[in-house]
């Protein structure tokens, strides 16, 4: 990102972009729980931030991990629910989440068990295997995103396997329990924020959603 602060804490609009975060799980429910995981060398820059831009939405802030699987393994740590609550894990740097996908995430959860987002790719797709190029079928491609929900009872135990390099999100944690993966309809506005560039485009979209 070109920048000495870490992403999620960079200004979109003139709030940090996990507030914007945060806010949108907040207008999609406002009985959904928060927890924020967090590196504990921020804690005391986040809870600065909370000050200066008068955010006083409730969570709860905990220690981030090595990893993405060990941050959520901590998050998990901190939530008391019973197994039949659910959980939503989300990229703290994807700030464009509409309401309509996180409900309908909870709800697909809390039928199936489990809810990944994701959106068909619209771009042809090549897989590299040992220097040689092979085309796939771009309808059988889909993108990830987040949030990714699960039963709380399913995602507790999955998290008790020990980690793997492969584990690159919640599914993938879950599927490695022989678990069918569901998927739920993203957006292709609902960008993760990576490049400097994305600050802008994320700005673009927000003001477009305010009007």
């Amino acid at each position: 990102m070109q920048s000495t602060v870490p992403k999620q804490f960079l200004l979109v609009n003139g709030l940090p972009v996990v507030m914007h975060t945060m806010q949108a799980f907040h207008n999609a429910d406002a009985n959904i729980d928060l927890v924020l995981v967090l590196h504990t060398d921020f804690h005391a820059y986040w809870k600065q931030l909370c000050d200066e831009h008068s955010f006083t939405l409730p969570h709860l802030l905990v220690a981030g991990g090595e990893t993405r699987f060990h941050s959520v393994k901590n998050g998990l740590e901190h939530i008391k629910c019973t197994d039949d609550a659910l959980i939503a894990v989300h990229d703290a740097v994807r700030p464009l989440t509409g309401s309509a996908i996180i409900q309908e995430s909870y709800y697909h959860a809390e039928k199936h068990g489990n809810a990944i987002t994701a959106v068909k790719s619209r771009d042809s797709i090549r897989r590299v295997i040992d220097g040689k190029s092979v085309s796939l079928l771009r309808d059988e491609i889909y993108l990830v995103q987040t949030p990714q929900t699960f039963k709380a009872g399913l995602l507790r135990k999955a998290y008790e396997q020990d980690f793997s390099v492969k584990f690159t999100d919640d599914a993938s944690v879950v599927e490695e329990m022989s678990i069918d993966i569901h998927l739920t309809e993203g957006d292709h506005e609902n960008i993760k924020i990576t490049f400097p560039e994305d600050i802008a485009i994320a700005e673009l979209l927000l003001n477009k959603k305010s009007h």
